[in-house]
């Protein structure tokens, strides 16, 4: 049987975006917890919050060491599988891109040695300088990559010349290209997503060490710091999402219609809380609630809502992928949000230490803005499908001519292992990390202690 090298160029692609997307929100989140965490060092002089801050920035160095790693296996892949998209887009990327190489990598990467190994060898204010350097060169980082996948989803401010395989897109209006209908909606979602990863993984790990009764002071502390911080970004996403899907509805009809299975444009549409698209008859069976799609959307229960009978055939994305993957994200909010009430809860009643099943919910807490994460890029790449640049490149005159269906399979067997690899070393250092502690000394008392014991 012959393999179709567009399907496996997709599939490939999705294996190392995905993968690649574990590490980058963990970064720019425990970014924003390390430059909340070392100003309450600097505000209060407490010894506890430095030794918060030198923890977590041990544990941001090894999120951001895989994600450089991860990052360039992309870059490599426009080439060899996506020629005739790299040479349609390369005006455009390449501005962002180099961009993003400039006010960001160099940015992070230039400060982060200061922010790692600086602590007795310059002021605490330059150090917090240097780290709220390093926070800020990922989050810009996120920017420029998104300012460029917006494009891809609301192309604006160029033109094309050249006919044919010969086509490309010149940016004309540079920052009209920046600044394109998505972006603020889309940059807004994803920051606020990433946040949500960085602020998890201290809940989670914090909880693990209420749970082993390990470091309580300072897990004490980081899970109070991560349990607010959790709180306040739920509710702010939830307000971007809104907006964003305003945002999709109006710019990508199909895209929203897929997202919640609306086949026929009608009025009063209902979101679905959860379902099964039953593609053959056009409909989803689940549960729904009535009125609330066109409501959201439009502010008018009664204003329709444009369904996919309404877009060409060839035009429609695959809806059962991106319903589910839309549904999925929602629910991963939903069981942040328990997380985060629950904690606030117990805490607010000083007994969280007593909460074994809160506890150990906050200990897996960790993959829920993980699977969201990875969820929501699928709903977004999935739902501009059959467009690279909606409306503009369809994704199959993207991929590279010559490529061999068989040549493919086999560098998605090579990534694969690599990847599977490089996750269980990035899960092994981060379990070393965990099990060492805080600090050094701690660990060293607490194994003394357990010595003394037996």
């Amino acid at each position: 049987m012959e393999m179709d090298p567009l399907f496996l160029s997709r599939l490939q692609f999705a294996l190392t975006s995905m993968f690649h997307y574990i590490y980058p929100p963990l970064s720019i989140g425990l970014g924003l917890m390390l430059v909340i965490i070392e100003g309450m060092y600097i505000k209060t002089k407490n010894p506890l919050y430095q030794s918060m801050a030198k923890f977590w920035a041990k544990v941001f160095s090894l999120t951001f060491a895989l994600g450089v790693a991860t990052g360039l296996v992309q870059v490599f892949g426009f080439g060899t599988n996506w020629a005739r998209y790299s040479r349609f887009v390369g005006d455009v990327f390449g501005s962002a891109l180099g961009a993003e190489g400039v006010f960001a990598f160099f940015l992070e990467s230039g400060f982060l040695g200061l922010m790692l190994f600086g602590w007795n060898r310059v002021s605490a204010k330059m150090h917090y300088f240097s780290t709220c350097m390093v926070a800020l060169g990922a989050h810009f980082s996120a920017i420029w990559i998104i300012v460029a996948n917006s494009w891809m989803q609301t192309p604006v401010g160029y033109k094309i010349v050249g006919e044919g395989a010969n086509a490309r897109a010149i940016v004309t209006q540079f920052w009209q290209m920046v600044f394109n209908p998505s972006f603020l909606d889309r940059i807004t979602h994803v920051v606020l997503g990433c946040w949500l990863s960085g602020s998890f993984l201290v809940v989670s790990i914090s909880a693990y060490y209420y749970l082993k009764k390990r470091h309580l002071t300072f897990a004490k502390e980081s899970l109070r710091v991560g349990i607010v911080v959790s709180s306040i970004v739920l509710i702010l996403q939830l307000i971007s999402a809104h907006d964003t899907a305003r945002g999709v509805a109006f710019h990508q009809p199909s895209k929203l219609a897929a997202m919640e299975g609306v086949y026929h444009t009608k009025g009063n549409a209902p979101i679905s809380l959860f379902g099964w698209v039953d593609t053959e008859n056009q409909t989803v069976r689940g549960l729904k609630i009535p009125s609330l799609l066109s409501l959201l959307i439009y502010n008018d229960a009664s204003k329709p809502v444009t369904g996919l009978n309404e877009i060409p055939k060839d035009e429609q994305p695959p809806v059962q992928v991106v319903y589910q993957a839309y549904h999925i994200m929602i629910w991963m909010w939903g069981f942040m949000v328990l997380v985060a009430a629950f904690g606030l809860f117990y805490w607010k009643r000083k007994s969280l230490i007593d909460a074994k099943w809160t506890l150990r919910a906050m200990v897996i807490s960790v993959l829920f803005p993980q699977i969201a994460n990875q969820v929501g890029w699928v709903t977004a790449e999935v739902g501009r499908q059959p467009w690279v640049v909606y409306k503009v490149l369809r994704t199959a005159d993207a991929v590279s001519k010559s490529l061999v269906g068989a040549e493919v399979a086999w560098s998605i067997s090579m990534l694969f292992l690599i990847y599977m690899l490089l996750l269980f070393l990035f899960l092994y250092l981060l379990d070393r990390k965990i099990k060492q502690g805080p600090t050094e000394k701690e660990a060293a008392e607490e194994v003394a202690e357990v010595y003394r014991k037996l």
